[in-house]
């Protein structure tokens, strides 16, 4: 019988760190692409040693959730990485029709995405969202705006949405999801009326999110998202692929 019990071992330094920053990273206060804090900021804050900060983002880096980049500083991975996205993009430069497929993808990630941000937005996030559409609304009366602001306001509702796994997905396809944004109103630009109409579009999202409507917030984003998928179909016909 007592054969089946092995002797307690106290844990390392190391391993509570890693245990503390998995954990972050698993409720979401540390989000895919997020530096984490210097070496010397963490052995402060837990009041722990260099060294045993240093072996625990070893560790954090064979696991996959961690990496350092050039120029300094450690960053979360999205917990999908490159496993997904490699493939993913050489599919994409092989096959353009797969930006339809993205598309697709895009109305149910996003969609649920909207849904889950009018029941757990912030104020502060709802204001975020706010602005940047105060940022699209200036850049109308000049033909539209980047596909730089349209991206930060699709990650912020993403991000408001407060699921982890959501915007570790949405992290991992970045590239391709861009992509999307870039080639769609680079297309919407040529046709007079349609900086505007989009513009109503994401107000109509924003209002249904701040007004903690989550089936009309999902429904105003699979509207939106029908219209670009509908852009990309249209474009590729155009292209004959």
């Amino acid at each position: 019988m007592t054969t089946m019990f092995k002797p307690i071992r106290p844990k390392k330094i190391s391993e509570e760190i890693v245990e503390q920053i998995i954990q972050h990273i698993s409720q979401g206060q540390l989000k895919p692409g997020e530096r984490i804090p210097s070496e010397r900021d963490l052995a402060t804050a837990l009041g722990v040693s260099r060294p045993s900060v240093r072996e625990a983002i070893m560790v954090l880096e064979a696991l996959g959730l961690v990496e350092s980049r050039q120029g300094g500083g450690t960053y979360v991975r999205s917990v999908a990485d490159k496993a997904l996205a490699d493939p993913l993009s050489n599919l994409v430069e092989r096959d353009p029709n797969l930006l339809h497929a993205l598309a697709e993808v895009r109305m149910g990630l996003e969609g649920w995405s909207s849904y889950l941000a009018a029941r757990n937005a912030t104020e502060e996030e709802i204001a975020e969202l706010r602005a940047l559409l105060e940022e699209m609304r200036k850049k109308v009366p000049s033909g539209g705006w980047g596909a730089e602001i349209d991206t930060r306001f699709h990650y912020t509702i993403t991000a408001a949405s407060h699921n982890t796994i959501q915007q570790h997905v949405l992290n991992t396809i970045h590239g391709l999801f861009k992509a999307t944004i870039e080639v769609a109103l680079f297309e919407f630009y040529r046709k007079e009326g349609y900086a505007e109409l989009l513009l109503r579009q994401h107000e109509a999202i924003v209002d249904a999110i701040a007004r903690r409507e989550p089936e009309e917030a999902r429904l105003r984003m699979v509207e939106h998202l029908t219209i670009v998928e509908q852009k990309l179909s249209q474009l590729l016909e155009e292209r004959g692929h």
